[in-house]
């Protein structure tokens, strides 16, 4: 029978979760790479943003041919990371911040080097010789279907010692996983365990949906458009867009998988996941299936915020899509992560508005009802650093490069000190370039301004908490033009009406005069002015009015 759950493990629902890249966020070594002991020095940084948690991007034993998503050893940390000990320390020191912590689990696929796939690979026979998705090659010695990988090329890779295919959805040193084989669920579900007996919160799982594959290797027919569909696959220069993944991702197996999954975690107190879901127009449906029912996922986030749309339009399809969809599920919106370009880069139009739109995205994101995620330097307001070739380092953007530059922009280190070498980031030289500009938009550099973006963000996340309504309270967008996006958000006795301008242009909302409109509430930065039952708002401008 299942235990009475308790308010504390509810943490999650409406939770402020700042995701760090530690290869990035503080070196404390000298090699130009970031640390876990980076990451327990800067924690102050992080509590004093009025976030819930961390998300931490992989750290465990890696070859890093896709930086640290290609795990060589599910329950240790790299040595460019640090220790076992140093994870204690940071997770005991985060707690002490009031912080949950959060880690990535890449289960899909492992590295090469693991010693599951490096004993798979050594014959037909051995004993995890059915671990990783292996098939015979057609007639002709092609791959056994047309499936494709995310980071370019066929998903199959040949093997001469067995004279088999291995399939890979990522790069061809990521193999995948078998996970209709009992074992492989099994051993998984341990190295789980591992970490939440260490202490960890939760955990973000990384390309949910590509657990299980087709058992019967059938081809993906070519893209279906979906016009109610939202998500994204991959960028348009990549053809892994050109087929609906119908048999080599999101299989109805997963579902039972999940189930257990959510079984262990239920062992324990006050444990959550996150699952990404990439899944193209389907997402949706995968988030409505993956966490209905209370046992499964605890919350999913989808690409459709992750794009280049800032329009009242997509925002509300988004959301009144997912509205739609999850009946009884939940949800974690971001607008940035270590995958996408930086959403202020994504939606400014003139470098001049960068402050400004870095602002309401911060507030429209805060407003909104679900939970959610804060990339690193997102709170500085950084653009997306423009990298020469010879500067990369992400094997996607070199695959595709000058057509996509890859994830690489996104992954500068974090400015910490404005007059310190590469930002204070590292006395060494980094892994990754420091621009110039965002040294100019250093940790240091904002503090004290009070109109910073780094400022704005403190009080906007500390508005979120003032107010309960924000929280979990319900959420219902009211009629507007396609420039206006108005909703409200209600619990108990409160209800606000908020209502964001996302053009250049001067705007007017005029609510249903059924709508008693009540005195302004004052929001971090914004200022928007109410005169005769009509809202007036400016370019890229918000008000909120209790109702």
């Amino acid at each position: 029978m299942a235990k009475p759950r308790k308010k504390a493990d509810d943490w999650w629902r409406g939770a402020v979760i700042y995701q760090v890249y530690p290869r990035s966020f503080q070196d404390t070594t000298g090699d130009g790479m970031g640390d876990l002991r980076g990451v327990t020095k800067r924690l102050g940084h992080i509590a004093s943003l009025g976030v819930d948690a961390i998300w931490l991007s992989p750290f465990f034993k890696s070859p890093m041919a896709d930086m640290g998503y290609d795990v060589s050893d599910y329950c240790d940390v790299d040595p460019m990371f640090g220790t076992l000990a140093d994870f204690d320390a940071m997770l005991s020191e985060a707690h002490r911040l009031g912080l949950k912590v959060v880690i990535d689990q890449v289960i899909s696929h492992t590295s090469d080097q693991h010693p599951w796939f490096v004993e798979s690979r050594s014959s037909r026979t051995n004993a995890k010789a059915d671990w990783y998705v292996w098939a015979d090659p057609k007639p002709d010695g092609t791959a056994p279907n047309n499936w494709l990988s995310i980071f370019g090329g066929p998903g199959w890779e040949w093997d001469g010692v067995r004279k088999q295919y291995y399939m890979h959805n990522f790069l061809m040193s990521q193999p995948d996983l078998n996970f209709h084989n009992p074992d492989v669920q099994e051993a998984l579900l341990k190295t789980v365990r591992f970490w939440l007996d260490r202490g960890v919160d939760g955990f973000r799982l990384d390309t949910v949906n590509f657990y299980f594959h087709d058992k019967k290797l059938r081809d993906n027919p070519p893209h279906e458009p979906d016009p109610d569909g939202v998500g994204l696959d991959a960028p348009d220069v990549n053809p892994y867009g050109m087929q609906t993944h119908r048999y080599d991702k999101t299989q109805p197996e997963n579902v039972e998988f999940l189930r257990r999954f959510r079984a262990l975690l239920n062992e324990y107190e006050g444990r959550m996941t996150v699952g990404e879901v990439g899944d193209g127009a389907r997402s949706l449906k995968t988030v409505a299936e993956y966490t209905s029912g209370g046992d499964k996922l605890n919350m999913c986030y989808t690409f459709d915020l992750l794009g280049p749309d800032f329009t009242a339009e997509h925002v509300r399809k988004c959301v009144q899509s997912f509205q739609r969809a999850v009946t009884d599920g939940w949800v974690c919106w971001a607008f940035s992560n270590h995958d996408v370009n930086r959403h202020v880069s994504r939606f400014i139009k003139t470098p001049e508005e960068r402050e400004r739109v870095a602002k309401l995205a911060v507030t429209l994101l805060s407003t909104l009802r679900g939970s959610i995620c804060l990339y690193q330097g997102e709170e500085l307001g950084l653009t997306e650093a423009d990298l020469a070739f010879e500067d990369l380092r992400d094997p996607y953007g070199i695959r595709f490069w000058p057509a996509f530059k890859g994830r690489d922009g996104c992954r500068t280190p974090m400015p910490w000190q404005r007059s310190e070498a590469h930002s204070g980031f590292s006395t060494g030289k980094p892994w990754l370039p420091v621009p110039e500009e965002h040294s100019r938009l250093s940790v240091d550099a904002q503090e004290k301004v009070s109109g910073s973006v780094l400022n704005h963000y403190r009080a906007t996340l500390a508005f979120r908490k003032e107010h309960e309504t924000l929280h979990d309270g319900d959420m219902s967008f009211l009629h507007s033009n396609q420039d206006i996006l108005a909703f409200t958000r209600e619990k108990g006795g409160e209800k606000l009406l908020f209502v964001f301008n996302l053009t250049r242009e001067k705007a007017e909302f005029v609510p249903a005069k059924s709508l008693k409109l009540g005195e302004p509430l004052p929001v971090p930065g914004f200022g928007a002015k109410l005169k005769d039952g009509t809202i007036e708002l400016d370019g890229l401008d918000m008000a909120c009015v209790r109702i």
